[in-house]
């Protein structure tokens, strides 16, 4: 080994590994996510006027509300397409995604995006429901129950956890969007903030 390198690089099995889930996040980064039909059951959605231009300052303030929380979610900012089709011809949308860390609450996930629309900016969030691959398969036998409603299994803690993973999001957005509208001088207390969908959060 050259002078001066000696630990610089892993080694062996578990340096190979590491070199691997670092190249694999580089690429997770550029290549966008196919957005998979889910079903949305939480939203929320403004329009900032003349707001355009300042969709990174927004993402930015967002990510690091949700990181401060230290709340027990995990988060990435990812490229989004609806459809292969619509991917091949580069239409991509940038979105924070959202996570619990909750086992019960792995179906759901919360995507928050901002883009300028015109001169103003939009900043939206989705809640999703999207059963795992094999729950799905399972549910779609004949002797199963037909369908699944995206409150099955969620007793009175999981709602509590579903309820605090959606409202962190919303502050989040919310925060970020109270900001910048004060310092386009704009009066926040007609900014909408009631959500639409079963939480019903305001």
């Amino acid at each position: 080994m050259p002078t001066g390198m000696r630990g610089s690089a892993p080694e062996g099995a578990q340096g190979l590994k590491t070199r691997v889930e670092e190249i694999s996040g580089v690429f997770r980064k550029k290549i966008p996510k196919l957005l998979k039909r889910e079903q949305v059951i939480e939203s929320w959605n403004t329009l900032i006027k003349d707001g355009d231009g300042n969709a990174e300052r927004v993402f930015g303030e967002i990510q690091k509300y949700l990181e401060e929380s230290k709340a027990p979610i995990k988060f990435e900012r990812r490229g989004i397409i609806p459809g292969i089709l619509k991917g091949l011809i580069g239409e991509s949308r940038d979105f924070i995604i959202v996570r619990s860390m909750g086992y019960r609450l792995k179906p759901y996930q919360v995507f928050i995006n901002a883009r300028d629309y015109g001169k103003n900016l939009q900043v939206s969030w989705y809640l999703t429901y999207r059963l795992p691959t094999l729950r799905a398969l399972i549910y779609s036998l004949p002797f199963m129950r037909i369908g699944a409603s995206f409150l099955e299994d969620l007793d009175v803690f999981n709602l509590m956890d579903l309820r605090a993973f959606a409202l962190l999001c919303h502050l989040s957005a919310i925060n970020a969007v109270e900001n910048l509208m004060i310092s386009l001088g704009q009066d926040t207390s007609k900014l909408n903030r009631r959500t639409k969908g079963f939480l019903g959060i305001a």
